[in-house]
């Protein structure tokens, strides 16, 4: 496990997450990570809409999967790296 799971999921941890929503937050953001073929950590706002649009009209993800998916990433950035 990288640092950098084992803190986003100690940050969930602390603010008492469920299991499952853990999981789902945990597997978003790495599915981010992967369609890009870089560490979350060095992409941006740019790259999170640009991910929004692929999983919107390519993948046809429906809105409540897409606010999952949106609350996930909002968390990792928001929280864990502490950024904007």
């Amino acid at each position: 496990m990288t640092p950098l799971r084992q803190r986003m999921l100690e940050d969930m941890s602390i603010r008492n997450l469920t299991d499952n929503t853990k999981l789902s937050y945990v597997q978003q953001v790495g599915l981010f990570a992967k369609y890009f073929h870089r560490s979350p950590e060095k992409l941006g706002p740019q790259e999170v809409r640009e991910y929004q649009v692929y999983l919107t009209l390519t993948c046809k993800l429906s809105a409540s999967s897409i606010s999952t998916v949106t609350s996930a990433l909002l968390f990792f950035y928001r929280v864990t790296l502490k950024q904007h």
